[in-house]
C-alpha cells in the first residue's frame, strides 16, 4: 500500500484529504506543519509527500528544502491555494504542483502518475 504524507495546516483539509485517500487505498500520514513533517520523516518512510506552501512558521518552500535533504529521492507534490507560486523558480524541486480545488481529482491524478514514475503501482480508481 502506497504512504502518503499529507502536510496542510487547515483540519478539515487534513481530514478530506485523509477520507479521500484512505477510501482510494492509501495509506494516510498527517502533519498540521512543515515541523511535524519532519518529525514523521524522521521515524517513517513514505512513497510521496502532498504539501500546503502557505503555513504559519516554516512555509511549505522551507519544508520541502528540508525534506530533500533529508532524502531527495521523496517526491513532493506542492499543494497550495495561490497559483503564481508556480512560476516561483524555488518550487521548481517539486516533483507536481496543483492548485487547490474542492474536486480533489487533478489532485488524485497526480499523486497517481508521480507514484508510477517511480515504479509504484497505485491503487485502482474507484468505480
Amino acid at each position: 500500500m502506497a504512504r502518503v504524507l499529507v502536510v496542510d495546516d487547515e483540519p478539515h483539509l487534513l481530514l478530506l484529504y485523509r477520507q479521500e485517500l484512505e477510501y482510494l487505498g492509501y495509506e494516510v500520514l498527517e502533519a498540521s506543519s512543515g515541523a511535524e513533517a519532519l518529525e514523521i520523516l524522521q521515524e517513517h518512510s513514505v512513497d510521496i509527500v502532498v504539501l500546503d506552501i502557505a503555513m504559519p512558521g516554516m512555509d511549505g518552500i522551507e519544508t520541502m528544502r528540508r525534506i530533500l535533504a533529508l532524502n531527495n529521492q521523496t517526491p513532493v507534490i506542492l499543494n497550495t491555494a495561490y497559483g503564481s507560486y508556480r512560476e516561483d523558480f524555488l518550487t521548481w524541486p517539486a516533483a507536481r504542483y496543483v492548485v487547490k480545488s474542492s474536486n480533489l481529482q487533478e489532485l488524485v491524478d497526480k499523486i497517481a502518475e508521480v507514484l508510477r514514475d517511480r515504479g509504484i503501482t497505485p491503487p485502482e480508481p474507484r468505480q
